[in-house]
């Protein structure tokens, strides 16, 4: 937890807001091929890629 926060507190230094949508779509494609690895959507998550 403390690498999330010292994320946050570089954007705020840098002024890099622009980052934080791009890391946000990153974490949910992973969380969603995370998720999808052992249920039975499986077959038609895959097929969205």
């Amino acid at each position: 937890m403390e690498i999330v926060i010292e994320f946050f507190h570089f954007l705020q230094s840098r002024k890099r807001y622009w980052l934080l949508p791009l890391f946000a779509v990153l974490f949910l494609l992973g969380l969603l091929l995370v998720l999808a690895q052992g249920s039975a959507l499986a077959p038609f998550i895959y097929t969205l890629f």
